[in-house]
């Protein structure tokens, strides 16, 4: 099996998938230099990567330059399957020059999330038509595929559920540390992470956990509107900035219990490293959120836009440290069993069978293929 896995986002999940799969199939990874970066060091060398500049969207001419030379590129590969990673303005443009592939889309998201610009720079209806162009659709949680059957007008049946991915190296020193009580939001900030109400609940927190402390650590959004939020700002620490990887190992490593307050979500990756790191989570009923968090097991499930079910959630936390630790490493067991690389890698390759014959149901790869050597 050769796969042209494509991706101008998603750097850590494209790169840790392309290796995964390199020990069933030969992978070329076409994934942009900037993007691919940081995480070049996990990059399995058995995994040939296309680096490539990533233009802005509003440059027509070097975006329609680069299309040419993907195609070039891919051509060359002669892939049995294209892999894209959610889609692309310009190159969603350009899949029907590729239509003799049969053509694996992840839908990362249904639908574009509220207040998220980055993403709204492709408009909806481009990512719709990489939807429809697909063979096979992976998505990573229920939620995410009724959507797209329901709004999208995919079949129900080209429609595949895959865990995502563990994201993350795991800690040299496997034991928490949160000597002190702190809070994590990790991530984009955009009015879908529901970060206001993390704000919000602090002061409920902090009436029962004085020297408790909520972390904010990610680029997005202007913090302004959230800073006015606050009613004691010297309770939060603000990292409004990219974070590098030894810096978000050491914020997970340190929290005592990670928030997700979403408002609207599909799935999130921070549920992955949060369980790398053995830590708890309290997390909203939207999206695929409740597909990934056990409640009572892995953490806790709060209704979204309610602080006061949010504070008393990450309060009953941070007053157990044993629940904390249970907690930790039932979701470190969780990732372990759902999402490691190599079961995501083989459950990947099935559905790569499946675009290439729609017929075949299951394709049973651990069976037929074996790793290569």
């Amino acid at each position: 099996m050769k796969v042209a896995l494509v991706a101008f986002d998603f750097g850590e999940y494209s790169i840790r998938l392309a290796s995964a799969l390199s020990r069933l199939a030969t992978v070329l990874l076409v994934l942009p230099q900037p993007v691919a970066a940081p995480y070049l060091s996990e990059l399995d060398p058995r995994v040939e990567w296309y680096p490539f500049d990533k233009p802005r969207l509003r440059h027509p001419r070097r975006q329609l330059l680069l299309a040419r030379a993907l195609i070039r590129r891919i051509n060359a590969f002669a892939p049995d399957v294209v892999h894209l990673q959610h889609g692309h303005l310009w190159f969603n443009a350009i899949l029907p020059f590729l239509r003799r592939y049969p053509l694996v889309v992840t839908a990362h998201d249904a639908r574009h999330h509220v207040g998220d610009r980055t993403s709204r720079k492709t408009p909806q209806a481009i990512v719709d038509f990489g939807f429809r162009r697909a063979s096979r659709l992976i998505v990573h949680a229920n939620q995410v595929k009724e959507i797209l059957v329901r709004e999208c007008g995919v079949l129900q049946d080209v429609v595949d559920v895959v865990a995502h991915i563990s994201l993350g190296n795991t800690p040299d020193d496997p034991l928490p540390r949160d000597e002190e009580p702190t809070i994590l939001f990790f991530g984009r900030i955009w009015e879908y992470k529901g970060l206001e109400y993390l704000i919000r609940a602090e002061p409920l927190i902090t009436a029962e956990i004085p020297n408790a402390t909520i972390v904010i650590a990610g680029a997005g959004e202007d913090l302004d509107r959230y800073r006015r939020l606050m009613v004691h700002p010297e309770r939060f620490v603000i990292r409004n900035e990219y974070v590098s990887d030894d810096v978000r190992a050491a914020l997970f490593q340190q929290a005592s219990v990670v928030a997700l307050p979403y408002i609207e979500a599909s799935q999130s990756g921070v549920l992955p490293l949060a369980y790398k790191h053995m830590k708890p989570v309290v997390a909203t009923t939207v999206g695929g959120l409740p597909e990934m968090v056990d409640e009572g097991r892995t953490g806790y499930l709060v209704p979204p836009r309610d602080e006061r079910a949010l504070a008393a959630a990450v309060v009953r936390l941070l007053r157990d440290a044993d629940l904390r630790r249970q907690f930790g490493l039932n979701g470190r067991r969780k990732l372990d069993e759902e999402c490691a690389p190599a079961d995501i890698a083989r459950r990947t390759l099935d559905v790569y069978y499946r675009a290439l014959d729609p017929a075949r149901s299951h394709a049973p790869t651990a069976a037929i293929h074996e790793e290569r050597a």
